[in-house]
Order: structure tokens, then sequence, then C-alpha cells
């Protein structure tokens, strides 16, 4: 007689351990994705007042509740991933002229300016004074992004380049950027200022840059003079605060703690 082989049955202990490993997953996939997170519209905090008012005329977006892309639309960290590499494929490259500035200390400050590339939809000459978040400077590509936007809608740009973080420009004084330090951007809006006597200014920080204008306006009432608004974009509001969030690992915060140190050793020790 010939022998036959019988496959033994699976003991149904495996079949458990394959729909908690089905389970796991599709509860990872849910915080990641962030699917349980209910949409709404924007909570607004204002002082009713006429500007406050034209704005939300103007920009009825503001009261609107957001409808997120299907799927990923509610992970920040896919926004994020899909924006920094397939969102900027064709990223603009506007021309601008590099500007240094002695400052008292030694340092060499630089930014670069951005001429309007069309007029001024109410025929006035305003410049948008920049600054740009963490490490950033005028050649980031969401930088440039919102500077050709800003110049096809008629208006000049100046982008400060934060101390430091350009790779191609050495330090001439023993310190970088800080979170707190106003006197490069300081020195490019009193440049502005000096040369373009007739432009008013609009004042646009994004994340760190949101402090450092902030703090630059409130620092001297001198500082308000022909500013029509100032914008902060994405702003912290405490350093330390925020890195007790940044120590969690839930919903991998810990992981942009490592990228963002990362980033700032490698310009630390760029100009070692």
């Amino acid at each position: 007689m010939s022998a036959m082989l019988e496959t033994p049955e699976l003991p149904a202990v495996f079949d458990g351990v394959k729909l908690a490993a089905v389970a796991a997953v599709l509860y990872v996939i849910v915080r990641c994705l962030n699917l349980k997170s209910p949409t709404a519209p924007p909570e607004l905090i204002y002082q009713d007042s006429a500007l406050a008012r034209f704005l939300l005329k103007s920009c009825p977006l503001l009261t609107k509740e957001y409808i997120p892309p299907l799927i990923w639309g509610k992970s920040g960290h896919i926004q994020t991933a899909l924006y920094g590499k397939m969102g900027r494929v064709r990223s603009p490259h506007p021309y601008g002229l590099r500007k240094y500035l002695t400052m008292p200390d030694g340092a060499t400050a630089t930014f670069d300016l951005f001429e309007p590339r069309s007029e001024h939809c109410i025929g006035e000459d305003v410049t948008m004074v920049i600054c740009p978040g963490i490490a950033n400077h005028s050649e980031k590509q969401y930088i440039r992004t919102f500077v050709d936007y800003a110049q096809k809608n008629g208006y000049r740009c100046a982008v400060l380049n934060h101390l430091g973080a350009l790779p191609n420009i050495e330090l001439t004084s023993p310190r970088m950027f800080t979170y707190g330090c106003t006197w490069e951007f300081g020195a490019m809006v009193n440049y502005i200022k000096k040369t373009y006597p007739q432009t008013q200014l609009v004042v646009v920080g994004f994340s760190l840059g949101g402090n450092i204008v902030c703090k630059y306006l409130g620092e001297n009432q001198a500082n308000q003079e022909r500013v029509l608004c100032c914008v902060s974009v994405c702003q912290g509001y405490s350093a330390l605060r925020a890195q007790e969030t940044f120590m969690q690992w839930d919903q991998c915060r810990r992981f942009y703690n490592f990228l963002m140190a990362d980033n700032m050793k490698k310009i630390i020790l760029s100009h070692r």
C-alpha cells in the first residue's frame, strides 16, 4: 500500500493570531490616517472690527467646513510627505537679488529681494517682508512657491535668510539665528523702508518666523509704521510646552523631533 501523507489541520489558535494581526494593522491605519477625526469649520478668534469684518467677507472659506481628500486627507504625516515631495516637482524659481547687510556685531545678514511681475490690484506699492521657518531661507521650495504667487499678484517680496542657514554663506561672527533674535529681520525691514519710501508693508512669518515677526512688531511701536497687517502662519507659541509634545511617541511626534534636531546639528557643524 502506498503511504498517504495527510496535511494536519491548522490549529484554531493560528486563525486567531491572523485575525489579531489584521485587526492591529487596521487599527494602525485608522490611527495614522486619523480617520476618526471629525471635520468642522475652523474656530475663529478675533476682535470685532472693520478689518475683521472685511476679511470675513472677502474670505468666506474661513467659515466653511474643511472637507479633506478621501482616505489620506486627515493625516498630517501623509499631507506633509505628499506636498513636500510630489506637490513640488515643478516648483517655481523666482528671480531675485541677494542683499548683504553688516550688523553691528560683525554678522552678515542676507535677504533676497523679488520685484513684482504685475501691477497690484489697488495700484499701490506693497512689499511683503517675509521671515521663513526654522533653519529656512529664500531657496526653500515653499518660500519660492509663495513668492512666485505674490509676485504675480503685484507684491514686491523681501525674504530673510536666517543667519547661518544658507550653505554657501559663511558666518562672519560667532553666532547664528535663534528663536528670539529680531536683529536681522529688523535690518531688512529698515532697508526696505529707506529704499522704497513710498511702499506699504505686509509682514509675513512662517512657523518660527511667525514668532520673530510678532516679537519684532511688539518690541517697539515705531516698528509698526507703514505696516498694513501681519500674517503669522503656523506659529508656535511656547517652545517649552511644545517640546513636551515633541517628546511623545504618540502619532510619531518624537520622530519629527529627531529630524529637526538632526537638521540643526548639520547647520551648526557646517560652520564648525
